[in-house]
C-alpha cells in the first residue's frame, strides 16, 4: 500500500495523514437472514457502507442461489464476502444467536482475525410494522472482545464502533 505522506514541521510525518484522512474498513454483516433482512437492511441502508458489496452483505437472489446449492454453497458465497474484511457486525435480533449459519460466519471471522461488533435491531420494524423481542448476543470463545449496543441510528457512532472492531483486527494481526 502506498502511503501518503505531508510535510509537518519540516519533518515527513505520517501520523499527520493518519489522523486526516479516514481508512475505510472492509465490513462484512452477519444476521438471521429469514427472520431480520427487512431490520438488517434499515441499518445497511443508513449511509455508512459503499455498496452492498463493499458491506459484506449479499442480495437475496445471490443467497437464493447459494441455497440451492446446498451447505457448500452457502459456505462458498459467505467466505467470498469475507474474503479481504477486518470487521464483522453481527446485527442481533430474537434469533441470531442460534442460526447455525450466523454461527459459522462468526467462528469464520474470528479465524480471519476480523474484530467483531455486534448490534441488537429487534427493536426495529419488520413490513408489517413489528418489532420483535430482544436476542441474547450470540456466544464466543472466551478473550474474544465482541461489544454491543442497540441501533440508534447515529452513524457517528457506528463508524466510530467499526473503527475500534478495526482496530481490534489490526493488533491481532499485528500480534500474530
Amino acid at each position: 500500500m502506498d502511503l501518503l505522506w505531508v510535510e509537518c514541521c519540516g519533518e515527513l510525518c505520517e501520523s499527520a495523514v493518519r489522523e486526516r484522512l479516514q481508512v475505510a474498513r472492509r465490513v462484512f454483516f452477519s444476521f438471521s437472514h429469514d427472520d431480520d433482512i427487512w431490520r438488517a437492511n434499515q441499518v445497511r441502508n443508513a449511509n455508512v457502507v459503499a455498496g452492498p458489496h463493499l458491506a459484506g452483505f449479499f442480495d437475496h437472489s445471490e443467497y437464493e442461489v447459494a441455497r440451492k446449492a446446498g451447505k457448500d454453497g452457502i459456505q462458498r458465497m459467505i467466505l467470498s464476502h469475507l474474503k479481504d474484511t477486518t470487521v464483522t457486525v453481527v446485527l442481533i435480533g430474537a434469533k441470531t444467536a442460534n442460526r447455525a449459519w450466523v454461527k459459522y460466519e462468526i467462528k469464520q471471522s474470528i479465524a480471519r482475525k476480523n474484530g467483531l461488533l455486534g448490534i441488537y435491531i429487534h427493536h426495529l420494524k419488520d413490513p408489517n410494522k413489528r418489532c420483535s423481542s430482544r436476542g441474547v448476543k450470540p456466544a464466543v470463545p472466551k478473550g474474544v472482545d465482541f461489544p454491543v449496543y442497540d441501533w440508534d441510528k447515529d452513524l457517528d457512532r457506528l463508524r466510530k464502533a467499526i473503527e475500534a472492531a478495526g482496530k481490534r483486527a489490526d493488533a491481532l494481526r499485528a500480534a500474530k
